[in-house]
């Protein structure tokens, strides 16, 4: 599919109650979608993720309401979701996820780029990121990971996002049970997923300064993947100096890239 020719996607707007509407093929790509990823991650997520899925009632039946979901984590966690464009100022997204909200793209892939698409939609980001903010540890990351970038200089803020890529979107996490796949971006997305869990990409520990200094591209199926010990290791990552670890980052300069240049 060419670039002319992929669909064209528009936010949705929600009515007078908070209510979006979607179709009923959109409900069946949802479906489709969630049943495949629910069968293939068993075994392969994390299980507070698979607990958060459970938590938040989803199913394949229909595309959920964002009200829904924010009223589920309020009760849960103090967490919450705001319906948003799919490509937010950084300032917003911050402020957001400082107030323990998650920013949520409303519009649904079509069928057509069901496998893969590279603009956040809501499956990516209520099947793939809300479960886990049922979670106390994980979301008292996401709110300090928030204040911290709202706190930041501008020169900061991108090489901060590379923690988030590599844990928030493409985190993985060590279990009894061995490792298993927690980021967005993996559990979203069949392709990542059989990627991440096949043995097919380097798996390193979790180390903040490596996280700092390692560079990725968003257009292919990520050839690294750091694995954390647990959510309480993530939410201690940030009570370090981060100016001063990425300073430091900048210092020693990026590591070799394990991908080619973007053509």
């Amino acid at each position: 599919m060419t670039e002319v020719e992929r669909p064209a996607y528009r936010s949705k707007q929600p009515d007078a109650v908070g209510l979006y509407a979607y179709s009923a093929e959109e409900d069946a790509v949802w479906g489709e979608l969630f049943a495949r990823q629910m069968a293939f991650l068993q075994g392969r997520a994390a299980p507070e993720y698979l607990a958060g899925v459970a938590a938040l009632g989803l199913t394949e039946t229909a595309v959920p309401q964002v009200r829904d979901i924010d009223a589920r984590l309020a009760a849960i966690s103090g967490a919450g979701v705001e319906g948003v464009p799919a490509i937010i100022p950084p300032t917003r997204f911050f402020a957001l996820l400082s107030q323990r909200k998650f920013p949520v793209a409303t519009f649904l892939r079509q069928r057509e780029e069901i496998g893969y698409i590279e603009e956040p939609d809501i499956f990516h980001e209520v099947f793939g990121h809300c479960p886990l903010l049922t979670n106390p540890a994980y979301a008292a990351f996401i709110e300090r990971f928030g204040k911290l970038g709202a706190g930041l200089d501008r020169g900061y803020r991108w090489r901060l996002f590379r923690l988030f890529w590599f844990t928030v979107e493409f985190g993985m996490i060590r279990t009894p049970d061995g490792v298993r796949a927690f980021g967005a971006g993996i559990v979203s997305s069949p392709a990542e997923a059989e990627h991440a869990t096949s043995g097919a990409a380097e798996l390193r520990d979790f180390d903040l300064l490596e996280v700092f200094r390692t560079p990725y591209r968003i257009d292919i199926l990520q050839p690294l993947y750091f694995v954390i010990d647990s959510f309480d290791q993530l939410a201690r990552a940030l009570d370090c100096d981060i100016a001063a670890m990425i300073d430091e980052a900048k210092r020693l300069g990026d590591l070799p890239a394990r991908f080619e240049a973007a053509a």
